[in-house]
């Protein structure tokens, strides 16, 4: 009886090892920031940037907007969201850290804190560098 019952323990233990353990889906921050983690970015110089996303982060969950910014001595200035209409709406918030001095490292600004615990940055998917070229195959012998 007693190595039955050390057989299911045994068994049930193996099982629960064996199950694979879930896949964690990627939000299109944490998608964005991988790509410029891999490949780098280029300077972002100053001026209005029609092009850039807008993320805004709650825990795991993350939004991702269409967006313009000014850039001005290497610093966010200011930041917009586009409507559907294609106008833009500045982006106000009440924020817990200071937002004067917004900077931008590799393409993606520092991080922004509203009082409500919200993550934003402002993502220049247009200044990612290209992807490296990979390695090239040697050919296989032939029995010239």
């Amino acid at each position: 009886m007693q190595k039955i019952i050390t057989l299911l323990v045994l068994t049930f233990s193996l099982n629960l090892l064996a199950q694979e353990t879930p896949k964690v889906d990627l939000n299109c921050y944490n998608k964005w920031a991988q790509k410029f983690d891999e490949r780098g970015a280029e300077d972002i110089a100053d001026g209005t940037y029609m092009d850039v996303i807008v993320t805004f982060r709650n825990g795991a969950n993350a939004e991702c907007f269409q967006g313009k910014a000014v850039v001005k001595e290497h610093k966010v200035e200011t930041f917009y969201i586009m409507l559907d209409d294609g106008t833009y709406d500045a982006v106000q918030r009440i924020w817990k850290n200071d937002v004067k001095d917004i900077n931008i490292v590799s393409g993606i600004s520092k991080t922004l804190i509203t009082k409500d615990n919200q993550l934003v940055n402002i993502i220049w998917p247009k200044k990612i560098k290209p992807k490296k070229a990979g390695f090239k195959k040697a050919p296989e012998p032939t029995d010239d």
